[in-house]
């Protein structure tokens, strides 16, 4: 549709006053009657539809920042309330970084690199033009029409004003006829309700409803039930390998409901629980691997860039036997995850903590949500000030890898808990401690990679060639790795310091310990 008003127009709509409007499919026909002082509205439809697709992240980037990608033959078109940027077609690239070089790129360099657009759904599209006409028959207002006719269920129209110089009551009369119609200031959200109203919003960090006097046992349920979903939502796109961010978000939900039968002690019976972190690591174990080779070749051109040009020729070889192993990987995991036992085992746990009914209650089930996060967040922030406290230059990795440990069940602990404490004082503490978590990935990360590497090249077939040069640009790239393990090291003190602030004990103090030290 047209991206707004053209020249020799009034155009700016009054501060606050949308120019941009979302109609119900029949809202169009509503505003076809002549209005008051003789204006006669009058649309002029193209005379044929042409098919659209909408597309969008699995995690919906576009819909949470108020956007929409329709997308036809012709062209690309990405709609927002602000305004509409155009381009032509998308050649097929499913990922930003592959559409052809222009506006809707550009305005989409804030999509994550690592997501692909996916369909969100499809039907027909018609454009058109509607004014309101004097009995001079001159123009006073005019809009541009987009109606949009999914395959399933109702359409919608979007309707852009688009005032003149001089007829600034007709603008007004027009959007007051818009409204009287159904119209309401666009907003992505409402408009793909309207279009594809079956389609569930992907909440990847559910929001537990806790109230203070909620059961330990009741707010653990809860937060399993609530991420069970969240790895089931990412099992299709696993499976046909869309991009690497459904494993990473499949992983991501896994590993915190271990995190809850691990951070919940006894608050299921002690059998139960050993039986359910195995359960759960069992459902992990398959995709270790394929995260690992997905981050290698994810960080593929940073890697590439430690070393010299003479090595990266090895590196690439590295990079070939990886992207191979991967495809095997994947494979696996996609018939992993269609497999009857998966299946069955997943639905199985879908059901324990829906129910509830099979689930024994530990010593500690009955303890109110507050007091017992009180104690927990607490405990874990006295054991994190510990460890720092003793760690100096020759403080061995294993405990700064500890630190790192406590740091994430931490943060695990006050995102779970949070409906139960003030937001702001909550995001004062968060801020920090995801600093000294980044700081403390990365010592991890690079520390991992060496030990991983070192074991790729322990593997190798010496009687292949070109294992040696392989071997030669990874041995370099150790190199490299461990430079930057050390250099992250020397920050964890400076890091912490950070976090530990006089400010940030107080927080914690008042929030978790009742002020007290």
């Amino acid at each position: 549709m047209a991206g707004g008003a053209t020249g020799g127009t009034c155009g700016k709509a009054a501060a606050g006053e949308s120019t941009l409007y979302l109609l119900p499919g029949g809202g169009v026909e509503h505003l076809l009657a002549p209005l008051d002082g003789a204006l006669v509205p009058h649309v002029a439809w193209a005379e044929s539809s042409v098919p659209f697709l909408i597309r969008d992240t699995f995690d919906q980037a576009l819909r949470r920042s108020g956007r929409v990608l329709v997308e036809t033959e012709q062209g690309a078109e990405l709609i927002g309330a602000g305004g509409v940027v155009e381009d032509g077609p998308l050649a097929g690239a499913r990922f930003v970084a592959g559409f052809p070089e222009g506006p809707v790129r550009e305005a989409l360099s804030d999509v994550s690199a690592l997501r692909c657009l996916l369909p969100v759904g499809a039907g027909t599209l018609r454009r058109g033009a509607l004014a309101l006409l004097d009995d001079e028959q001159k123009t006073q207002v005019r809009a541009s029409l987009l109606r949009l006719d999914p395959a399933e269920a109702g359409g919608a129209a979007l309707l852009r004003l688009e005032g003149l110089r001089g007829y600034d009551r007709a603008l007004v009369r027009l959007r007051e006829r818009v409204v009287e119609a159904g119209g309401e200031p666009f907003s992505a959200a409402a408009l793909l309700a309207q279009l594809f109203p079956q389609r569930v919003p992907y909440e990847p960090k559910p929001v537990i409803p806790l109230e203070r006097d909620t059961e330990a046992f009741d707010a653990a349920g809860d937060i399993i039930a609530a991420y069970l979903p969240v790895a089931r939502a990412n099992e299709a796109g696993v499976i046909a390998d869309d991009d690497t961010e459904f494993l990473h978000d499949y992983r991501i939900a896994l590993r915190k409901i271990r995190s809850v039968l691990s951070l919940f002690r006894h608050v299921y019976g002690p059998e139960q629980t050993t039986e359910l972190k195995a359960r759960f690591s069992a459902l992990m174990a398959p995709t270790g691997r394929l995260r690992d080779l997905d981050v290698y070749l994810l960080e593929r051109d940073g890697f590439l860039a430690m070393v010299p040009e003479g090595l990266q020729g090895g590196l690439e070889r590295m990079f070939a036997l990886f992207a191979e192993e991967r495809a095997a990987a994947q494979a696996g995991l996609a018939a992993h995850l269609r497999s009857d036992a998966y299946r069955d085992e997943i639905a199985a746990l879908m059901a324990l903590f829906g129910k509830r009914k099979l689930l024994a209650r530990g010593s500690r089930a009955d303890r109110p949500a507050y007091d017992y996060a009180c104690r927990l967040i607490w405990k874990r922030y006295r054991r994190i000030c510990t460890i720092a406290a003793g760690i100096g230059p020759g403080t061995p990795e294993h405990e700064i890898h500890e630190l790192r440990i406590h740091c994430k069940k931490l943060r695990y602990l006050m995102e779970f808990f949070a409906p139960l404490f003030p937001d702001k004082s909550f995001r004062r503490l968060l801020k920090p401690l995801k600093k000294l978590q980044d700081n403390l990935g990365l010592f991890n990360d690079y520390a991992v990679q060496q030990k991983s590497l070192q074991a790729f090249v322990d593997g190798l077939d010496g009687r292949r060639a070109g294992s040696l040069q392989v071997a030669q640009s990874v041995g370099a790239l150790i190199l490299v790795l461990h430079e930057r393990q050390l250099a992250e090291r020397a920050r964890v003190e400076e890091s912490f310091a950070a976090f530990d602030s006089a400010g940030t004990r107080q927080t914690f103090r008042d929030l978790f310990h009742g002020g007290k030290k």
